[in-house]
């Protein structure tokens, strides 16, 4: 089965002024991590202008496999050259562990929640 990223709706924190949050699926592999870049790119095409920061929230996903880093690194090219991506995972879980074995951590931020990637990103382009 395929699931595809959605857009979280009202939530404590809501999408950032310059930015947006979308929630990723339960499992990021080679089933579905083809499909997810454009839904995801489609989501920030959607955005006004002067947008900034991409949360992309793994803390529902409980396997991600070397696809999942494949298509972060493929968001990151993507974006807007003032834009910046931060992730959101579970310190425990298959996602953040992928990520520190990859190496993809030392360049894209992970937070341990969604309240403080979009409060250490929003604003600052940093």
């Amino acid at each position: 089965m395929t699931f595809l990223p959605q857009p979280c709706g009202p939530r404590e924190p809501s999408d950032p002024p310059d930015g947006a949050v979308l929630a990723m699926p339960s499992e990021i592999d080679f089933c579905n991590a083809s499909g997810l870049l454009p839904l995801i790119m489609a989501a920030v095409d959607q955005r006004p202008a002067g947008f900034r920061l991409l949360v992309l929230d793994l803390s529902a996903t409980r396997f991600m496999d070397s696809q999942g880093v494949r298509l972060l690194t493929a968001v990151r090219r993507r974006l807007p050259a003032d834009a910046r991506l931060r992730v959101v995972a579970a310190p425990k879980g298959v996602p953040s562990r992928v990520l520190e074995l990859s190496g993809l951590r030392r360049d894209v931020p992970v937070y341990d929640n969604l309240a403080e990637a979009v409060r250490t990103g929003s604003g600052t382009g940093a």
